[in-house]
C-alpha cells in the first residue's frame, strides 16, 4: 500500500427529501471540482422546519481527498 496524502474540506448539502440524499448531493456536486475524493464523515446533522414539518435537511460532511 501506498503512502497517501489528503487534504481536508467541509461541505454541506441539502436535500427535500432526506439526509441520505443531501450526503449524496454533496459528494456529486464536489466530485465536479475535485479529484481523487476517498472518503466522508458526517458531522453535523439539521433541518428547516416549515409549517411544523421538516422542510430541508442539511448535512455537514467533511470529505478527504487524495493530494497528487
Amino acid at each position: 500500500m501506498n503512502d497517501h496524502v489528503y487534504k481536508i474540506i467541509e461541505i454541506v448539502g441539502s436535500s427535500t427529501q432526506s439526509s441520505d440524499h443531501a450526503i449524496q448531493q454533496a459528494v456529486a456536486k464536489a466530485g465536479t471540482s475535485l479529484r481523487n475524493l476517498d472518503w466522508f464523515e458526517v458531522v453535523e446533522t439539521r433541518g428547516h422546519i416549515v409549517d411544523g414539518k421538516v422542510a430541508h435537511y442539511q448535512v455537514k460532511l467533511k470529505i478527504g481527498f487524495r493530494l497528487d
